[in-house]
């Protein structure tokens, strides 16, 4: 990882200029596939990236092994843009002392509307049939989520469980435990395995999210009650290294602005997510506070599997 190259300028004898060093821009995305083949799908990006802020900046992309990876660069100057979920930005913010700049604005279902918004809810569901009207009635029982590492699927409902006062808020340096109030906790690998868990009968409750596609969304609401929510959550975000300094930070963040035009959409939909829209200027505060409240609330820590 090569950090930043300030673009230095002399005179030789004679007042003849130097050449001028480029300065380097390392853009780090989310590591959602194999290295290489992330590498080969954000060519595009580069040149885009590369295009809009001139000859004078040498764009280079870089697909760490993880999440921590990616912070670890940002608090370093390795890298001075990524694209983050929310979760690892807000650790860019608060430990590398990295800044939000833009927010991601998706494609998400609120209630029953089809939006185009910056955060999205997540939901409590269980099946028609059962008995349950409340989330506090299902102590003892079984429950299904998504992912350990995520924020709509498992932070938000465990921070809503805090807030409800159906677990208490743990200690320092402990974590919040769903056993400490069901009977069960599956994590089912996603939304979906999550509903076909809920279908089966092998649990009692199971989480549903705004950001998940349209059809499986209209599924399960049409086929559950839903007990609580959480929420907003916050989508994606455009985090940038405190090592990054003007002018070229103003630059940086107006091209990425320009990646929300229709025909960049299907690129950026490879690596933000599928139902990418845009990007909106905003800040740490207003787009993760919600969620940092979650992640006070619930003393959760990061983890994830590493690619390679």
């Amino acid at each position: 990882m090569v950090g930043v190259a300030l673009a230095l300028g002399g005179f030789l004898v004679g007042c003849q200029p130097q050449p001028t060093t480029k300065q380097k821009l390392v853009v780090a995305i989310q590591p959602t596939l194999a290295a290489q083949e992330m590498l080969e799908k954000a060519k595009p990006l580069e040149k885009f990236l590369e295009d809009k802020l001139g000859p004078g900046v040498d764009v280079e992309v870089y697909v760490p092994l993880s999440q921590a990876g990616v912070i670890e660069a940002l608090r370093f100057g390795q890298a001075h843009v990524a694209f983050m979920g929310a979760w690892p930005a807000q650790l860019a913010v608060e430990l590398g002392g990295a800044e939000l700049a833009l927010a991601e604005v998706r494609e998400v279902i609120i209630g029953d509307q089809k939006k185009e918004e910056t955060f999205y809810f997540s939901y409590w569901v269980v099946t028609k049939a059962s008995p349950f009207k409340s989330l506090k009635e299902l102590q003892g029982k079984r429950a299904c989520f998504p992912s350990a590492v995520s924020g709509s699927g498992y932070v938000g409902p465990m921070g809503r469980m805090v807030e409800l006062g159906l677990l208490p808020k743990p200690a320092q340096g402990k974590e919040v435990d769903p056993k400490g109030f069901f009977g069960q906790v599956i994590f089912g690998g996603g939304y979906a395995q999550c509903w076909d868990a809920l279908k089966a009968g092998q649990v009692d409750v199971a989480i549903i999210a705004g950001d998940v596609s349209e059809k499986l969304y209209n599924e399960v609401l049409a086929s559950t009650n839903i007990l609580e929510k959480q929420g907003p959550l916050p989508s994606h975000g455009v985090v940038l290294s405190k090592e990054l300094k003007e002018p070229l930070r103003s630059k940086v963040v107006e091209a990425v602005k320009g990646l929300g035009a229709p025909e960049y959409r299907d690129l950026m939909r490879g690596f933000i997510s599928g139902i990418f829209v845009g990007f909106k200027a905003t800040d740490a505060q207003t787009h993760l506070g919600s969620f940092r409240v979650y992640l006070e609330q619930t003393r959760l820590g990061f983890q994830e599997q590493i690619r390679r």
